[in-house]
């Protein structure tokens, strides 16, 4: 008996390669908490498949979340302390840790410099939840503005009213 497989699908000429850069000019650059998080590659440019995200973050990390996608994260400098399950993992340059769909995690950052890491996450749509409650920022490097507490008020009523919407959930914390 011998294995049948359906044929690859025609080459989707609709859609075109994406080469850029971090610096590139009119990628979005986001104030996300601390850190400032560039949309290297979108879900619009990916057909929803996947996004890819340049975070650059000098202290702290998320609180403890979980989502409905896989997201990966690939260090390229610095270190991060990744909470996974209540399991504490150091993550340094060089190296990826992948969180599977659900599962319960949260990150920091533990180096004396800032960390940058890439962020994959399949499916995608984490990039619209960023663009939703982050700061627009003229540059990669730029930090973001010192929030207000009204400001800070209000990111996180926003934050909260969406988490579900883009399939989120903020937990109480891990350790």
């Amino acid at each position: 008996m011998t294995d049948t497989f359906p044929p690859l699908p025609a080459d989707d000429l609709s859609r075109s390669a994406t080469i850029v850069a971090a610096d590139d000019p009119g990628l979005a650059h986001l104030g996300i908490g601390a850190g400032t998080y560039t949309i290297l590659i979108s879900g619009e440019q990916t057909d929803g498949r996947y996004t890819l995200i340049d975070m650059l973050v000098p202290a702290g990390g998320p609180p403890p979340h979980r989502h409905d996608f896989e997201e990966m994260f690939h260090i390229l400098e610095g270190e991060l302390e990744v909470t996974f399950r209540g399991e504490v993992h150091r993550v340094a340059a060089g190296q990826t840790i992948s969180i599977p769909a659900n599962a319960p995690h949260g990150f920091r950052v533990v180096s004396p410099t800032p960390a940058r890491f890439l962020c994959l996450c399949l499916p995608a749509g984490q990039e619209e939840f960023f663009k939703l409650v982050g700061e627009p920022l003229p540059t990669r490097t730029t930090p973001p503005t010192p929030p207000t507490p009204d400001v800070l008020a209000e990111r996180r009523t926003i934050l909260m009213a969406n988490a579900l919407r883009f399939r989120s959930e903020f937990l109480p914390p891990l350790n």
